[in-house]
């Protein structure tokens, strides 16, 4: 087994892909995974795509061939299965790199969540399942650098090649229990999303506790993450490799206005102070000096308040949720999540028709459950 997991082939050239991807078109279902180079880089790119076959192990380096396009034909085709495990950002970073669409996915992680595995990890699950030790030693490593040893490229293969005879057996589980219809709904949604635009005019909306701080240390804040954010760039690191989040809270609370500060603190690195200390308490002696009427503000939330009637429904939905998930076997907020259960109180729905105007429902929910929330919503 073990060297048959590791053999594979490793495309390299357009010519090469050429003729893979007609042999892909063959294919009932593939495995698939990707390798990409986010610790190292500020625009994070694919550096490695692996396709597994019942057949094949296949390793397609893209920094190599550039364009990957002969691939959207078998991505796109519903009458190839995908099987991916954790997909969301395989799905946004196939689409971002290579306008890649992916159809008839199939999600090892979404589906042992609906068999109630409490560990989803894949790792867990190939150890759980098939007694299988998979090393995570080059998870980290910078993918966008070649040529990639031997090891590397061993262990690339892996995760894809196992996931083909994963997804058959939870497949298998699924249709015992009646889940598959759920599963194959949630990875129809999941094969949609795409990345989302970084707005860089508030980049403090992002960063975590921002909303407790006052307007002086939120406009200091800012200043320090768009300053953070332009070295990152031009550097092409990642934000962290410039300046960890801890020294961004430290610098946020402290203030410094000079060199003698920032050494006092014993926040950022003699490097650090020495590369990009001036310019730094530049843009922080900026914020601080600005009016008092130009101070940033954290935006207030404009969720309404709700009243007593629908309080009350909240809690007998959640009741509900609780027992149900416990009966099933499976995660509460598979149920129904909070934003559902907001949503459920202040419609308050009387047959399974009216859940029709709750958009955040799916229609296997609606389903399964639609009448139970009915009828606790509105007991007789």
């Amino acid at each position: 087994m073990e060297q048959e997991q590791t053999s594979h082939i490793l495309v390299e050239d357009s010519s090469q892909l050429s003729q893979i991807v007609e042999d892909l078109k063959k294919a009932a279902v593939i495995g698939v995974d990707l390798e990409a180079d986010s610790l190292f880089h500020y625009y994070e790119k694919v550096c490695l795509l692996q396709i597994s076959t019942p057949l094949r192990n296949i390793l397609i380096d893209p920094l190599a061939i550039g364009d990957l396009s002969p691939l959207k034909t078998i991505f796109a085709d519903p009458g190839i299965r995908k099987v991916f495990h954790g997909a969301d950002y395989d799905i946004r970073s196939l689409n971002r790199d290579f306008d890649i669409e992916v159809k008839a996915l199939f999600d090892t992680q979404i589906a042992a969540t609906f068999l109630g595995i409490k560990e989803t990890g894949l790792a867990s699950l190939l150890r759980d399942r098939f007694n299988l030790t998979i090393e995570k030693k080059y998870q980290k490593k910078d993918w966008s650098k070649r040529p990639l040893p031997k090891a590397m490229l061993d262990y690339a293969i892996r995760d894809s090649f196992f996931l083909l005879p994963l997804a058959e057996m939870l497949e298998k589980e699924l249709r015992s229990t009646g889940w598959l219809f759920c599963v194959e709904e949630e990875c129809e949604r999941l094969s949609k999303v795409r990345v989302i635009q970084k707005d860089h005019t508030k980049l403090f909306l992002k960063f975590k506790g921002a909303g407790k701080l006052d307007p002086r240390s939120l406009t200091v804040l800012e200043a320090i993450l768009q300053f953070r954010d332009e070295m990152a760039r031009s550097l092409d690191r990642p934000h962290f490799k410039v300046m960890g989040t801890g020294q961004l809270k430290r610098m946020v609370i402290v203030k410094p206005r000079s060199i003698k500060d920032l050494e006092e603190m014993r926040c950022l690195s003699p490097r650090q102070i020495s590369g990009f200390g001036r310019p730094l308490l530049k843009k922080i002696n900026k914020a601080l000096n600005v009016s008092e009427d130009k101070r940033l503000v954290y935006p207030k939330k404009n969720g309404r308040r709700l009243g007593p009637k629908i309080a009350r429904r909240a809690k007998s939905l959640k009741e509900w949720r609780e027992q149900r998930a416990g009966q099933l076997g499976i995660d509460p907020s598979l149920v129904c999540p909070n934003s559902q259960i907001q949503a459920l109180a202040i419609v308050n729905p009387k047959t399974r028709e009216d859940l029709v105007e709750i958009s955040e429902m799916k229609n296997w929910q609606r389903e399964l459950f639609g009448n139970e929330i009915c009828l606790v919503l509105n007991p007789l």
